[in-house]
């Protein structure tokens, strides 16, 4: 439980989404938990890497919680900063896509978000770490992450999810699979590699459930390989995906698993929480209960084992 009167320390990214008078967006929002006596103090982010280095320096200072009030990609910064601390991490959503904050079951009002927290909970949660970045969400290697490389900031800013779309159709008449070595806990998988995510949590992109059998506090990663040849066979194992019959289609694998290896002649691009890497060779591991989070009544059941 909280302390009956937490420090708070809001880190927003004014460039995030479309967020004009995002300041007094924010303000309206801490005003909520002030008037529940909540110590509540608003820092703007300065350049990328910044919510990283001022979420860890809030945890040594004593800070309850910090707020991540931006996209996925400021919540996958400040997280970063509190990685085996006591310090909390919350999310107010004013990004481009917002899975965190979905995956809460958070209203995309800024004002509803904050009352959701007034009787959320601390849970101790997994994440993973993609080299040495740990990521909360996911980490997308091969056709996803290609994307994210190529994304035109401002078109993301003016046009959120639908720039991924466009590059994402523009990308597919192209991409191919790419022969790849893959350790799953020791297990070999081989063969051509169109896209493979390794998930911490279940929605992928805000809608799709890739790894839609993922629990944020199993000591686990979940892993679904696509393999194929030509990314114009997609539809076909995506709709393996939708319904969740992986077992019916060889072209689709799930696990779960600890760690994971990536190799190849070829290399693949890599993304996490949305946000362009690098390339494989890469190594993947969960973080076993490193994260401690705020987490409102609203949040979906299924992402919670039994120690929630």
């Amino acid at each position: 439980m909280l302390p009956p009167q937490p420090r708070i320390l809001i880190l927003f990214n004014p460039f995030a989404g479309q967020a004009y008078n995002l300041k007094l967006s924010l303000e309206n929002a801490a005003d909520i938990w002030r008037r529940h006596n909540w110590q509540v103090e608003l820092r703007p982010t300065k350049a990328p890497g910044d919510a990283t280095i001022q979420a860890s320096i809030a945890a040594t200072q004593g800070y309850d919680v910090v707020v991540a009030a931006g996209g996925d990609g400021t919540v996958n910064e400040v997280m970063n900063g509190l990685i085996g601390t006591k310090t909390a991490l919350a999310v107010l959503p004013i990004g481009t896509v917002n899975i965190w904050a979905r995956e809460l079951g958070l209203s995309m009002d800024l004002r509803r978000a904050a009352t959701a927290f007034l009787d959320a909970k601390l849970q101790q949660i997994d994440v993973g770490k993609a080299g040495e970045r740990h990521f909360l969400l996911m980490a997308g290697i091969g056709f996803d992450a290609a994307v994210t490389a190529i994304i035109n900031p401002q078109e993301k800013k003016l046009f959120g999810v639908l720039a991924y779309v466009k590059q994402a159709i523009l990308l597919a008449w192209r991409f191919q699979g790419i022969s790849t070595h893959i350790r799953i806990d020791g297990k070999r998988v081989r063969g051509r590699i169109l896209m493979l995510v390794i998930g911490n949590s279940q929605l992928y992109g805000g809608v799709v459930k890739l790894t839609a059998n993922a629990v944020v506090n199993d000591g686990l990663l979940d892993v679904c390989v696509i393999k194929g040849s030509s990314m114009l066979v997609a539809p076909l194992r995506l709709l393996s995906i939708f319904s969740r019959r992986y077992n019916r289609d060889p072209k689709v694998v799930y696990y779960r698993a600890k760690r994971v290896q990536i190799r190849g002649k070829k290399s693949l691009q890599v993304q996490v929480d949305g946000d362009y890497l690098g390339y494989t060779p890469m190594n993947f591991k969960v973080v076993p209960a490193s994260l401690w989070v705020l987490v409102p009544s609203s949040a979906d059941k299924s992402l919670w084992g039994s120690r929630e």
